[in-house]
């Protein structure tokens, strides 16, 4: 094979894995059905979200401070971790924070059966139903990734399917927190949803370095005078009370 065709059938799949990224994960791709990115609002507000979770100790560390700070976070949770952890997400809870899905073992399910994809999202609501007595009613796909099915699968269970808007800081391969904030902070507007990460797929992961910039980048946009909402609060915000699916409130069904 010459070089020059060896070059185009690289070029050409490069481009076809490139496509099928965007496709099926790229945060803004609304090809495959509605889902909230960045929300219409003028008000200087954003949310600011976690996945991956609960992932103690990073995670009480990241709850207590957002408490300390008097700011309200979304935590999509992984069923198999709230199974493990439910005190942390009790806390969450109380604290006025929103809770959503993002499946049981944080499996890619664009790789699934349509009764696998099914079972990911029944058994992570039922271990936080359990935890908290609250049903989530946002839910976000591992790694973003979604399809025609999966969409349907979770609009069936009245999920409304969150994504981001803000590119992710890659958090979860802990460089400096300085670093991480800076990611963000740089793409931040009015009406933004930042993701961090507090756990790692379920399992633990050290995430000190997404602890340490939680802080930096609350600081940060406090100063610039942004209020923190939960997604429910944003999406209510951003489409003047139209009836959206609202989160868990603070104190609702909390055994």
């Amino acid at each position: 094979m010459s070089l020059r065709r060896a070059a185009i059938i690289t070029a050409a799949t490069a481009a076809i894995v490139l496509g099928a990224w965007y496709f099926l994960e790229a945060p803004l791709n609304q090809m495959l059905g509605s889902t909230v990115t960045q929300v219409p609002v003028t008000q200087k507000v954003v949310a600011l979200t976690y996945d991956d979770g609960p992932n103690p100790p990073f995670t009480d560390q990241i709850v207590d401070y957002l408490r300390s700070a008097h700011v309200h976070a979304t935590f999509f949770v992984v069923g198999k971790a709230v199974q493990a952890y439910p005190d942390i997400v009790r806390t969450e809870v109380r604290d006025g924070d929103a809770i959503g899905n993002h499946t049981w073992d944080h499996a890619h399910l664009v790789l699934l059966s349509k009764k696998h994809v099914e079972r990911e999202l029944d058994e992570a609501d039922a271990a936080i139903a359990s935890a908290t007595g609250v049903h989530p009613t946002i839910f976000r796909p591992p790694f973003g990734a979604r399809d025609f099915l999966v969409l349907q699968i979770a609009r069936d269970r009245g999920y409304k399917v969150i994504m981001w808007s803000v590119p992710l800081p890659s958090d979860w391969t802990n460089p400096p927190p300085a670093v991480i904030a800076q990611r963000v902070l740089k793409n931040v507007k009015n009406g933004s949803i930042i993701v961090l990460h507090d756990g790692n797929k379920g399992i633990y992961g050290n995430r000190s370095s997404t602890v340490a910039a939680t802080k930096l980048i609350v600081t940060a946009l406090q100063n610039e005078g942004y209020r923190f909402v939960t997604v429910p609060e944003l999406i209510r915000l951003g489409y003047d009370h139209q009836s959206v699916p609202e989160g868990p409130r603070e104190g609702e069904g909390v055994p």
